[in-house]
Protein backbone atom coordinates (compact mmCIF):
# COMPACT_ATOMS: atom_id res chain seq x y z
CA UNK A 1 0.00 0.00 0.00
CA UNK A 2 1.31 3.55 -0.60
CA UNK A 3 2.63 5.67 1.87
CA UNK A 4 0.81 8.65 0.25
CA UNK A 5 -2.34 9.58 -1.37
CA UNK A 6 -2.36 9.27 -4.94
CA UNK A 7 -3.86 12.74 -6.32
CA UNK A 8 -6.87 12.06 -7.97
CA UNK A 9 -8.81 14.95 -10.02
CA UNK A 10 -12.71 14.00 -9.89
CA UNK A 11 -15.42 16.65 -10.82
CA UNK A 12 -19.26 15.51 -9.67
CA UNK A 13 -20.43 16.60 -13.36
CA UNK A 14 -18.06 13.84 -15.05
CA UNK A 15 -21.52 11.60 -14.59
CA UNK A 16 -23.47 12.62 -16.96
CA UNK A 17 -27.06 11.19 -18.09
CA UNK A 18 -27.35 9.56 -21.73
CA UNK A 19 -29.99 8.20 -22.65
CA UNK A 20 -30.21 4.18 -22.10
CA UNK A 21 -30.17 3.09 -25.48
CA UNK A 22 -26.85 4.30 -25.79
CA UNK A 23 -23.80 2.78 -25.52
CA UNK A 24 -21.80 4.90 -24.11
CA UNK A 25 -21.81 4.25 -20.22
CA UNK A 26 -22.20 7.04 -18.27
CA UNK A 27 -22.86 6.05 -14.74
CA UNK A 28 -19.70 4.75 -14.46
CA UNK A 29 -17.82 7.53 -13.31
CA UNK A 30 -20.10 8.24 -10.42
CA UNK A 31 -19.30 4.29 -9.13
CA UNK A 32 -15.80 4.59 -9.79
CA UNK A 33 -15.44 7.69 -7.82
CA UNK A 34 -17.50 6.19 -4.98
CA UNK A 35 -14.93 3.15 -5.42
CA UNK A 36 -11.80 5.51 -4.74
CA UNK A 37 -13.41 6.79 -2.17
CA UNK A 38 -14.17 3.56 -0.15
CA UNK A 39 -10.74 2.59 -0.91
CA UNK A 40 -9.04 5.32 0.49
CA UNK A 41 -6.80 5.95 -2.59
CA UNK A 42 -6.88 10.01 -2.52
CA UNK A 43 -6.25 10.24 1.11
CA UNK A 44 -7.94 12.18 3.78
CA UNK A 45 -8.21 15.61 1.60
CA UNK A 46 -10.26 13.60 -1.26
CA UNK A 47 -10.46 14.54 -5.04
CA UNK A 48 -8.75 17.27 -6.87
CA UNK A 49 -12.02 19.41 -8.03
CA UNK A 50 -11.21 21.26 -11.56
CA UNK A 51 -12.45 24.42 -12.46
CA UNK A 52 -14.45 23.71 -16.10
CA UNK A 53 -12.28 25.44 -18.86
CA UNK A 54 -12.78 28.26 -20.79
CA UNK A 55 -13.09 28.08 -24.67
CA UNK A 56 -9.96 30.20 -25.09
CA UNK A 57 -8.18 27.47 -23.64
CA UNK A 58 -9.72 24.46 -25.25
CA UNK A 59 -9.40 26.45 -28.80
CA UNK A 60 -5.39 25.55 -28.41
CA UNK A 61 -6.11 22.64 -29.55
CA UNK A 62 -9.67 22.68 -31.53
CA UNK A 63 -10.94 25.00 -34.17
CA UNK A 64 -12.59 27.67 -32.63
CA UNK A 65 -15.79 27.89 -34.18
CA UNK A 66 -16.48 24.05 -33.03
CA UNK A 67 -15.80 24.87 -30.09
CA UNK A 68 -18.46 27.50 -29.64
CA UNK A 69 -21.41 25.21 -31.52
CA UNK A 70 -20.54 22.51 -28.25
CA UNK A 71 -20.90 25.74 -25.89
CA UNK A 72 -23.91 27.15 -27.09
CA UNK A 73 -25.50 23.95 -28.05
CA UNK A 74 -25.33 24.65 -31.55
CA UNK A 75 -23.74 21.67 -33.37
CA UNK A 76 -24.83 20.16 -36.38
CA UNK A 77 -26.74 17.36 -36.52
CA UNK A 78 -24.24 15.38 -38.06
CA UNK A 79 -21.54 15.94 -36.34
CA UNK A 80 -23.77 15.00 -33.20
CA UNK A 81 -24.26 11.73 -34.86
CA UNK A 82 -20.51 10.94 -35.29
CA UNK A 83 -20.19 11.75 -31.52
CA UNK A 84 -22.30 9.36 -30.38
CA UNK A 85 -25.19 11.06 -28.48
CA UNK A 86 -26.90 14.75 -28.01
CA UNK A 87 -24.18 17.43 -27.14
CA UNK A 88 -26.72 19.12 -24.68
CA UNK A 89 -25.96 21.91 -22.15
CA UNK A 90 -24.85 18.84 -19.49
CA UNK A 91 -22.32 16.95 -21.81
CA UNK A 92 -21.01 20.00 -22.71
CA UNK A 93 -20.22 20.96 -19.19
CA UNK A 94 -18.96 17.94 -18.37
CA UNK A 95 -16.16 18.31 -21.26
CA UNK A 96 -15.05 21.51 -19.83
CA UNK A 97 -14.62 19.58 -16.64
CA UNK A 98 -13.49 16.38 -18.09
CA UNK A 99 -10.59 18.47 -20.09
CA UNK A 100 -9.75 20.72 -17.17
CA UNK A 101 -9.24 17.55 -15.56
CA UNK A 102 -6.56 16.41 -17.50
CA UNK A 103 -4.56 19.64 -17.42
CA UNK A 104 -5.18 19.34 -13.50
CA UNK A 105 -3.47 15.89 -13.59
CA UNK A 106 -0.83 16.97 -15.87
CA UNK A 107 -0.03 19.75 -13.66
CA UNK A 108 -0.34 18.13 -10.41
CA UNK A 109 2.04 15.03 -11.85
CA UNK A 110 4.68 17.69 -12.79
CA UNK A 111 4.84 18.65 -9.59
CA UNK A 112 4.63 14.85 -7.57
CA UNK A 113 5.58 12.50 -10.48
CA UNK A 114 2.05 11.09 -10.87
CA UNK A 115 -1.71 11.93 -10.65
CA UNK A 116 -4.83 10.40 -12.47
CA UNK A 117 -8.23 12.20 -13.79
CA UNK A 118 -11.50 10.00 -13.47
CA UNK A 119 -12.29 10.94 -16.92
CA UNK A 120 -10.57 12.35 -19.69
CA UNK A 121 -9.13 10.09 -22.83
CA UNK A 122 -11.08 11.85 -25.26
CA UNK A 123 -8.92 10.80 -28.24
CA UNK A 124 -11.58 10.50 -30.76
CA UNK A 125 -12.27 14.45 -30.91
CA UNK A 126 -10.03 15.95 -33.44
CA UNK A 127 -9.12 20.09 -34.17
CA UNK A 128 -12.03 20.39 -36.17
CA UNK A 129 -15.02 18.14 -34.63
CA UNK A 130 -15.61 15.61 -32.00
CA UNK A 131 -16.57 11.95 -32.39
CA UNK A 132 -16.61 8.24 -31.43
CA UNK A 133 -18.28 9.35 -27.83
CA UNK A 134 -15.21 12.03 -27.47
CA UNK A 135 -16.52 15.79 -27.57
CA UNK A 136 -12.72 17.40 -26.40
CA UNK A 137 -9.61 16.32 -26.43
CA UNK A 138 -8.42 16.53 -23.34
CA UNK A 139 -5.31 15.40 -23.51
CA UNK A 140 -4.48 17.45 -26.93
CA UNK A 141 -5.81 20.83 -24.80
CA UNK A 142 -3.43 19.59 -21.39
CA UNK A 143 -0.86 19.18 -23.79
CA UNK A 144 -0.72 22.45 -26.18
CA UNK A 145 -1.86 24.44 -22.63
CA UNK A 146 1.19 23.57 -20.95
CA UNK A 147 3.83 23.73 -24.32
CA UNK A 148 2.19 27.33 -24.51
CA UNK A 149 2.99 28.27 -21.38
CA UNK A 150 6.01 26.93 -21.13
CA UNK A 151 5.74 24.62 -18.40
CA UNK A 152 7.10 21.91 -20.64
CA UNK A 153 8.85 21.41 -23.83
CA UNK A 154 8.10 18.43 -25.28
CA UNK A 155 5.49 15.28 -24.68
CA UNK A 156 4.85 11.70 -25.16
CA UNK A 157 0.80 10.06 -25.50
CA UNK A 158 0.75 6.68 -25.00
CA UNK A 159 -2.88 5.64 -25.72
CA UNK A 160 -3.50 2.16 -24.78
CA UNK A 161 -7.13 2.16 -25.32
CA UNK A 162 -8.52 -0.23 -27.71
CA UNK A 163 -9.41 1.88 -30.45
CA UNK A 164 -6.66 3.92 -32.22
CA UNK A 165 -5.95 7.57 -31.26
CA UNK A 166 -7.18 9.25 -34.34
CA UNK A 167 -7.88 12.32 -33.16
CA UNK A 168 -4.91 13.05 -30.93
CA UNK A 169 -2.75 11.92 -33.98
CA UNK A 170 -5.28 14.98 -35.60
CA UNK A 171 -4.27 17.40 -32.56
CA UNK A 172 -0.90 16.66 -32.96
CA UNK A 173 -0.40 16.46 -36.65
CA UNK A 174 3.10 17.80 -38.04
CA UNK A 175 3.90 18.54 -34.22
CA UNK A 176 7.35 17.26 -33.40
CA UNK A 177 6.86 18.47 -29.47
CA UNK A 178 4.32 15.89 -29.20
CA UNK A 179 5.00 12.04 -29.81
CA UNK A 180 1.67 10.04 -29.97
CA UNK A 181 1.88 6.01 -29.65
CA UNK A 182 -1.09 4.12 -29.98
CA UNK A 183 -1.52 0.15 -29.35
CA UNK A 184 -5.05 -1.18 -29.96
CA UNK A 185 -7.06 -3.33 -32.26
CA UNK A 186 -6.08 -2.90 -36.03
CA UNK A 187 -9.80 -3.76 -37.44
CA UNK A 188 -11.98 -1.73 -34.51
CA UNK A 189 -13.21 1.55 -34.55
CA UNK A 190 -12.14 3.68 -36.44
CA UNK A 191 -12.52 2.91 -39.78
CA UNK A 192 -10.53 5.42 -41.32
CA UNK A 193 -7.45 6.11 -39.22
CA UNK A 194 -5.13 8.72 -39.12
CA UNK A 195 -1.94 7.79 -38.64
CA UNK A 196 0.08 8.45 -35.09
CA UNK A 197 3.95 9.36 -34.67
CA UNK A 198 3.60 5.40 -33.94
CA UNK A 199 0.56 3.28 -34.61
CA UNK A 200 0.70 -0.39 -33.45
CA UNK A 201 -2.14 -2.48 -34.52
CA UNK A 202 -3.01 -5.78 -33.30
CA UNK A 203 -5.30 -8.31 -34.74
CA UNK A 204 -8.18 -9.52 -32.88
CA UNK A 205 -8.23 -11.61 -29.97
CA UNK A 206 -4.84 -11.11 -28.55
CA UNK A 207 -4.09 -11.78 -25.28
CA UNK A 208 -2.14 -10.80 -21.99
CA UNK A 209 1.01 -12.21 -23.40
CA UNK A 210 1.21 -11.31 -27.27
CA UNK A 211 -0.09 -7.56 -25.70
CA UNK A 212 2.80 -7.45 -23.17
CA UNK A 213 5.38 -8.59 -25.08
CA UNK A 214 4.46 -6.25 -27.73
CA UNK A 215 4.21 -3.19 -25.16
CA UNK A 216 7.87 -4.17 -23.41
CA UNK A 217 9.17 -4.49 -27.03
CA UNK A 218 8.69 -0.74 -28.34
CA UNK A 219 7.46 1.47 -24.96
CA UNK A 220 11.15 1.69 -23.48
CA UNK A 221 12.52 2.67 -26.86
CA UNK A 222 9.72 5.42 -27.57
CA UNK A 223 10.40 6.83 -23.58
CA UNK A 224 14.61 6.49 -24.73
CA UNK A 225 14.30 8.43 -27.69
CA UNK A 226 11.54 11.19 -27.52
CA UNK A 227 13.30 12.99 -24.58
CA UNK A 228 9.65 13.84 -23.11
CA UNK A 229 9.10 16.04 -20.00
CA UNK A 230 5.81 14.31 -18.91
CA UNK A 231 3.87 11.62 -20.23
CA UNK A 232 -0.19 11.37 -20.79
CA UNK A 233 -1.22 7.90 -20.45
CA UNK A 234 -5.09 6.75 -21.73
CA UNK A 235 -5.66 3.74 -19.93
CA UNK A 236 -8.83 2.71 -21.34
CA UNK A 237 -9.61 -1.03 -20.13
CA UNK A 238 -11.87 -1.64 -23.25
CA UNK A 239 -8.86 -4.17 -24.05
CA UNK A 240 -10.38 -6.39 -22.05
CA UNK A 241 -12.09 -9.54 -23.58
CA UNK A 242 -15.57 -8.60 -21.73
CA UNK A 243 -15.60 -5.51 -23.23
CA UNK A 244 -18.74 -4.60 -25.65
CA UNK A 245 -16.90 -2.75 -28.23
CA UNK A 246 -13.35 -4.57 -27.83
CA UNK A 247 -11.74 -6.78 -29.94
CA UNK A 248 -8.97 -7.83 -27.60
CA UNK A 249 -8.46 -10.67 -24.87
CA UNK A 250 -6.80 -8.81 -21.72
CA UNK A 251 -7.74 -10.13 -18.70
CA UNK A 252 -7.67 -8.13 -15.12
CA UNK A 253 -4.00 -9.42 -14.48
CA UNK A 254 -3.01 -8.16 -17.79
CA UNK A 255 -4.54 -4.83 -17.79
CA UNK A 256 -2.94 -4.41 -14.51
CA UNK A 257 0.68 -5.60 -16.04
CA UNK A 258 0.13 -3.45 -18.57
CA UNK A 259 -0.82 -0.34 -16.76
CA UNK A 260 2.48 -0.84 -14.21
CA UNK A 261 4.46 -1.48 -17.48
CA UNK A 262 3.62 2.54 -18.63
CA UNK A 263 3.61 3.90 -15.85
CA UNK A 264 6.83 2.30 -14.26
CA UNK A 265 8.96 2.84 -17.88
CA UNK A 266 8.32 6.49 -17.22
CA UNK A 267 8.48 6.80 -13.37
CA UNK A 268 12.22 4.81 -14.03
CA UNK A 269 13.26 7.38 -16.59
CA UNK A 270 11.95 10.28 -13.55
CA UNK A 271 9.21 11.10 -16.24
CA UNK A 272 6.38 12.47 -14.62
CA UNK A 273 2.38 10.48 -15.41
CA UNK A 274 -0.65 12.06 -16.35
CA UNK A 275 -3.07 9.39 -16.19
CA UNK A 276 -6.68 9.35 -17.81
CA UNK A 277 -9.40 6.93 -17.41
CA UNK A 278 -10.31 6.26 -21.28
CA UNK A 279 -12.64 3.81 -22.81
CA UNK A 280 -14.71 1.10 -21.34
CA UNK A 281 -18.16 -0.79 -22.27
CA UNK A 282 -20.56 -2.57 -20.45
CA UNK A 283 -24.05 -2.69 -19.13
CA UNK A 284 -22.52 -4.11 -15.62
CA UNK A 285 -21.33 -0.66 -14.31
CA UNK A 286 -19.84 -2.30 -11.13
CA UNK A 287 -17.97 -4.95 -12.99
CA UNK A 288 -16.81 -2.00 -15.71
CA UNK A 289 -16.28 0.71 -12.53
CA UNK A 290 -13.98 -2.41 -10.87
CA UNK A 291 -12.10 -2.65 -14.03
CA UNK A 292 -11.37 0.53 -13.97
CA UNK A 293 -10.60 1.41 -10.87
CA UNK A 294 -7.52 -1.12 -11.09
CA UNK A 295 -5.23 2.08 -13.24
CA UNK A 296 -5.62 4.16 -9.61
CA UNK A 297 -4.70 1.04 -7.83
CA UNK A 298 -1.58 0.43 -9.61
CA UNK A 299 -0.55 3.90 -9.68
CA UNK A 300 -0.74 4.48 -6.03
CA UNK A 301 2.29 2.09 -6.27
CA UNK A 302 4.57 4.78 -7.60
CA UNK A 303 3.01 7.41 -5.33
Amino acid sequence: MATMALPIVHHPNFNVEIARNRRFPGGKFRRLAEILSAEYLSGPEGFQVPEPLEADSITLAHDGDYVQQVLTGTLPATIEKEIGFPVHEGVAFRARCATAGTLLAARIALANGIACNTAGGGHHARRGQGAGFCVFNDVGVAAHTLLASGEIERALVVDCDVHQGDGTADVFADNPEVFTLSIHAEKNYPVRKRASDLDIGLPDGTGDEDYLNTLRAILPDVVDRHGADIVFFNAGVDPHYQDTLGRLALTDSGLRERDRFVIGSARDSGLPVACVVGGGYSNDIEALAQRHAGLYRVAAEFV
